[in-house]
């Protein structure tokens, strides 16, 4: 693969993620409306006749809000994360674009339906390919179309926006523009869609079949390829389609779960039996149980006088793993440094898995911890408390294992991973002594500030082509790598460290990556 397109493909899993950030919340509270709407669960409180019931109700609507409109979000997204100037005019024309492309594909199908081999007088959802999207009933082309749709007025955007025309055309330049091109163009795509999508879906409903049919080798290869690809930000184009897409369940794993899981854990039957799917969903274990044993392993291997330097860095960043499931700042600690851990750490992640799902363990867990309480145990341990149990005494014997494995390879191989470098300067951000200065000054650094370490040390902003963040990561392309500064410099700027390949920089910022990008875009402009 080019760096080009790989960049590419980085580029677009990074604005995929932008309205991935906005289910955590959504998650949890659709979760505990979930609980307290179960009057097995909350007792007589929970009567539907009750003003505490109609009120939990209303919030749960409310969550529901980023699920049920997840190819429109998916949309933005892309021009949040891939517009080059204005991104704020980038999304308006994106909108206005994506709703035209919906409401050419309802007229067509109204007219031709039987022509592309749809029934548009069928109820939306189902096996009727169909879906109302932004209160259109128009064809369910999911994320996948809402990204297409994004990429196409976004490349528009971007080329077209700044044209300047003759004063007497001056109100059809700048969002205008994009618009009347966009417009035309989503016409035809329309067109296309109608002709070329009914058969993919069909398509889909197969693979459907085949990956729920699959088995422990279906989610072990899945989960494996999900954590492998994590370096390269192509990590989203996996577990994308089925957390979030149509490839095993309609509207995505976690959607489906939520809105199903009363029924699933009150059905009397194996959990696997009646959500064999939510195998594909347990790519989360390997962050909440790996990652434990991973510190424990960088932390037992460190020498002696590293060891509190190096606990600084660990524990906030595997209690980061753990809980909300963020693993990379944990896993950048070490990815670079010896790559064939991550491999290994990726095999077992995979085999974690599948020994989950073999055990009859299933659900909604890519995430955390926390989402592994709120959005799992608390309604599977009712019914099914041994599952609880077993996944538990499963999770924690892998960490076990994560533990063995990599405290034998980083001795055996003699790995420099941190904390046993001989540049003890490489882990100088997580000393107790900057840590405790840090505290005296009483500062701490702000976006903006830390927006501008970045910059110069990438060389300024004449040096900068594009940039753009995934969920802990602001990846900058430049014009020469050559004055881009160490990775020292980063870390006196709050970073956890930086990935070069090419013209390609990745500065691993952490959780706060879109605030500073915001600042690192204003000191560009």
């Amino acid at each position: 693969m080019s760096v080009n397109i790989k960049e590419t493909m980085q580029r677009f899993g990074a604005a995929m993620f932008v309205p991935v950030l906005l289910f955590s919340f959504s998650g949890l509270l659709v979760g505990l409306t979930i609980v307290f709407k179960d009057p097995n669960i909350v007792g007589p409180i929970a009567n539907p006749d009750s003003f505490f019931y109609k009120i939990i109700v209303i919030l749960e609507e409310g969550g529901w809000t980023i699920f049920r409109n997840m190819p429109l979000f998916f949309c933005l997204g892309i021009p949040i994360g891939l517009s080059k100037i204005a991104p704020e005019r980038a999304v308006l024309a994106t909108l206005i674009c994506y709703l035209s492309f919906n409401y050419f594909i309802g007229a067509i199908l109204g007219f031709w339906g039987p022509n592309f081999g749809v029934d548009f007088n069928q109820e939306v959802g189902g096996v009727s390919g169909l879906a109302m999207i932004a209160g259109i009933k128009t064809l369910d082309t999911s994320i996948l179309g809402g990204i297409l749709v994004g990429g196409i007025i976004t490349a528009i955007h971007n080329k077209y926006y700044e044209l300047q025309l003759p004063d007497y055309l001056g109100v059809f330049q700048g969002t205008s523009l994009v618009h009347m091109i966009g417009f035309f163009v989503m016409v035809a795509l329309a067109f296309a869609t109608c002709w070329i999508w009914p058969p993919i879906q069909r398509g889909i409903e197969a693979m459907q079949g085949f990956l729920a049919s699959s088995g422990p080798i279906g989610v072990w290869i899945y989960t494996f390829l999900e954590r492998l690809l994590i370096p390269t930000g192509l990590h989203h184009f996996v577990y994308g389609p089925f957390i979030f897409g149509p490839a095993v369940v309609p509207n995505g794993i976690e959607p489906y779960w939520f809105q199903n899981v009363t029924e699933f854990v009150n059905s009397g039957l194996p959990l696997k039996e009646v959500f064999p799917e939510g195998g594909f969903a347990l790519h989360g274990n390997s962050k909440v149980f790996g990652s434990v044993g991973i510190a424990l392993a960088l932390y037992a291997t460190a020498k002696p006088d590293n060891k509190k330097k190096i606990a600084s860095l660990l524990i906030p960043a595997t209690l980061t793993a753990v809980i909300v499931g963020i693993t990379e700042p944990l896993e950048f600690t070490f990815l670079f440094i010896a790559p064939v851990l991550f491999l290994i750490h990726s095999v077992l992640a995979a085999t974690l898995a599948m020994c989950l799902y073999m055990a009859g363990v299933v659900g909604n867990m890519g995430a955390g911890l926390l989402a592994f309480i709120t959005t799992n145990w608390i309604f599977t341990f009712k019914n099914y408390p041994e599952l609880v149990f077993i996944h538990i005494i499963i999770g924690l014997s892998f960490t076990v294992i994560w533990f063995i494995v990599f405290r034998f390879i980083i001795l055996k191989w003699d790995l420099k991973t941190p904390g046993r470098e001989d540049d003890e300067e490489t882990i100088k951000l997580y000393t107790k002594e900057d840590v405790e200065s840090k505290k005296k000054t009483g500062s701490q650094i702000s976006f903006s500030d830390q927006a501008l370490s970045f910059l110069s040390a990438l060389g300024g902003a004449e040096n900068i082509e594009s940039v753009t963040n995934c969920a802990t990561r602001l990846r900058v392309m430049v014009k020469n790598p050559d004055i881009v500064q160490s990775p020292n410099v980063f870390k006196e700027a709050k970073a956890h460290g930086i990935m070069k390949e090419g013209n390609s920089i990745q500065v691993i910022v952490g959780l706060s990556v879109p605030q500073v990008r915001t600042q690192f875009e204003k000191l560009l402009k």
